[in-house]
């Protein structure tokens, strides 16, 4: 079973315009309510994809229970913490080749809450196979708190997959992941410079980036693998990053080989694009577009490694 963690989650708004005008009066054409949270999109695209998978993270209010009920009726397990604050809310904003978004930045949390949350994550490892650790930390969480979490599962022999940003980026990569997952940006935040060199100079473990439509590259050790779709693919790009992190997780689960690996995450990435929310994907897109790319780095240039 792969365990999704966020600290974080929300209850994600999607509005769809036309066109996003800055200070224009819009009218929505649609409006979708959703889970929301880095990892509860993990969690999403996990269970679309039929795979055993839990959901933990910290809720509370009106909006945590909200968040919940989305859940059990889309039929996500989820085992969450409660606290007393209010969940956040998201809204993007999406005109079709874009998306524009809104965060709130979310409840504080008390120390006893995060104390609890500790005793259940330590329960959660033992039926685990890959725990993903994904998006920013709320109020009152210590900025080590990814580190904390890593911790616990290597001495449960569990392996942690890391998706977040800033400080606790920073830190959660001192506790040595078995995979991060920054995005380029991210990355350059901490390190400016060429990729390669920023991973390996704040990671000792694998690190995939992710680079939007130019696809990802894998620093592993000596090895460097690059992969990037065939054809761009227009839509919501918000929850692409996060069925990446889906594809990684299952990989990392299953020992995949770094081009099977990054094909499959490739083309999972393209095909949540191309869904209309983020914690979703497109079936047929996911289909052709992993048949279109090489399932090896002999296959052609489209995966490669350097030495």
């Amino acid at each position: 079973m792969i365990v999704t963690v966020t600290l974080n989650p929300a209850l994600d708004l999607t509005y769809a315009v036309d066109a996003l005008v800055p200070y224009g009066t819009h009218r929505v054409a649609t409006v979708a309510e959703r889970p929301g949270g880095k990892g509860l999109n993990v969690a999403r695209v996990l269970h679309q994809l039929g795979e055993p998978v839990l959901a933990t993270g910290l809720l509370g209010g009106a909006t945590g229970t909200r968040v919940a009920e989305l859940l059990r009726h889309e039929g996500v397990r989820s085992g969450f913490v409660r606290i007393g604050g209010e969940t956040r809310r998201t809204v993007a904003v999406v005109d079709g080749s874009d998306a524009t978004g809104f965060w709130e930045p979310g409840p504080t949390i008390t120390p006893a809450e995060w104390a609890l949350f500790l005793a259940e994550f330590r329960e959660l490892l033992g039926p685990a196979t890959v725990v993903t650790l994904s998006g920013s930390l709320p109020p009152g969480v210590p900025l080590d708190a990814y580190a904390v979490l890593i911790a616990h599962a290597k001495r449960a022999g569990v392996p942690t997959l890391l998706d977040t940003s800033g400080p606790a980026l920073r830190h959660g990569l001192l506790a040595a992941p078995a995979m991060a997952k920054p995005n380029a940006e991210e990355l350059a935040a901490l390190a400016p410079g060429p990729v390669v060199a920023a991973a390996r100079a704040l990671a000792t473990g694998p690190v995939v980036v992710s680079r939007g439509a130019a696809g990802l590259v894998a620093v592993a050790h000596d090895e460097v693998w690059e992969c990037a779709p065939p054809v761009p693919v227009d839509g919501n790009p918000t929850g692409a990053g996060d069925a990446c992190v889906a594809a990684l997780s299952r990989g990392l689960r299953d020992h995949t080989p770094w081009p099977e690996l990054l094909a499959d995450a490739v083309a999972l990435s393209a095909a949540a694009v191309a869904a209309p929310v983020a914690g979703a994907f497109d079936p047929e897109v996911y289909r052709q577009t992993r048949a279109a790319i090489p399932a090896s780095a002999s296959g052609g240039s489209r995966v490669r490694t350097h030495r």
